[in-house]
């Protein structure tokens, strides 16, 4: 797979129901008959934002370094890639701006919701129904789970079970680390070493722990492992955990705090960005099309729904 990646109502009534913004009305500004805001959104999508959301004029999402989810610059602070892309996107839907707030890990980004101070997190982050007690979760992608090895390593890494025996450099937190966890178990089951888990902050710091020794490999998903040896060709070499080793396809979820009341506005945003055909066009963009899903949904561990991917 490639790499290629307010507030004023419309002349006529729109329901408070998205259903009725999305077929009911129609205005001569909005493309596909999406009623919308002056600033270019769906006014009921608008409407329906928790007030502190519409009083601020702006959702604030936590980010840390993971391409190609996001791509943090050199100066801290200017972020690139897939998320910026849905959340540019996501805003101009809400009618409303968007800005990354740049954290450290995963931990950082739920805390920070939780205490307010972020009203949302991209992630890649798993949906669980543990996370789903405290935080609304909409699956928008799945994914498999990879590990990068640099191509002069000297640990003889040519499948994943080679992994056995090896130390892996995850972020801590994250949907990888679960993985890991299983395929450690796959290969004591085998009779070879476990797999020793480094947990670190990002993508950054797993793949710098393994270019310097301290790893034999940086695990990720199969999205970042992509990206990754396409940026860097001929640095590094993954391989891909398979389900007999213990892999599954994992969803992966925006995730808002349950207390804002923002999770069913942004459930119906996404549902948007399908419907006007933005989803895709961001998914092929980044060569993400096999890991797409069919519609986006809300907290789908806690109600046990199905995987509903393309491929």
């Amino acid at each position: 797979m490639r790499r290629s990646f307010v507030r004023s109502l419309t002349a006529c009534p729109v329901a408070l129901a998205v259903a009725a913004a999305l077929v009911g009305c129609s205005s001569g500004s909005s493309p596909q008959g999406a009623a919308s805001t002056s600033g270019g959104g769906v006014a009921a999508l608008h409407d329906a934002l928790p007030q502190a959301v519409k009083d601020s004029g702006v959702i604030r999402f936590a980010g840390d370094s993971h391409p190609p989810y996001r791509v943090v610059a050199a100066d801290g602070k200017t972020v690139t890639g897939v998320d910026k892309d849905f959340q540019e996107a996501l805003g101009k839907v809400l009618g409303v701006g968007t800005q990354v707030e740049i954290v450290s890990g995963l931990p950082a980004a739920l805390q920070g919701m939780l205490a307010n101070r972020y009203d949302a997190f991209n992630g890649p982050v798993q949906a669980t129904a543990d996370r789903e007690k405290q935080f609304d979760s909409i699956t928008w992608m799945t994914t498999r789970t990879s590990y990068v090895v640099p191509t002069g390593s000297t640990g003889a890494i040519k499948t994943t079970e080679d992994l056995c025996g090896k130390r892996v450099a995850v972020t801590a937190g994250s949907v990888v680390e679960g993985q890991l966890k299983k395929l450690s178990d796959f290969c004591q089951s085998k009779g070879r070493g476990s797999v020793e888990s480094i947990a670190l902050a990002d993508t950054n710091a797993t793949l710098l722990a393994a270019t310097s020794g301290r790893a034999d490999a940086a695990g990720m998903t199969q999205a970042a492992a992509i990206d990754v040896t396409a940026k860097e060709q001929g640095k590094y070499t993954y391989v891909t955990q398979t389900e007999e080793q213990g892999a599954t396809v994992d969803q992966l979820a925006v995730l808002v705090p349950k207390s804002s009341g923002l999770g069913p506005v942004m459930l119906n945003a996404y549902k948007e960005l399908f419907r006007n055909g933005d989803y895709t066009r961001i998914m092929k963009q980044y060569g993400l099309s096999d890991v797409a899903v069919a519609e986006p949904k809300l907290n789908v561990a806690s109600s046990g729904s199905a995987s509903n991917t393309k491929s």
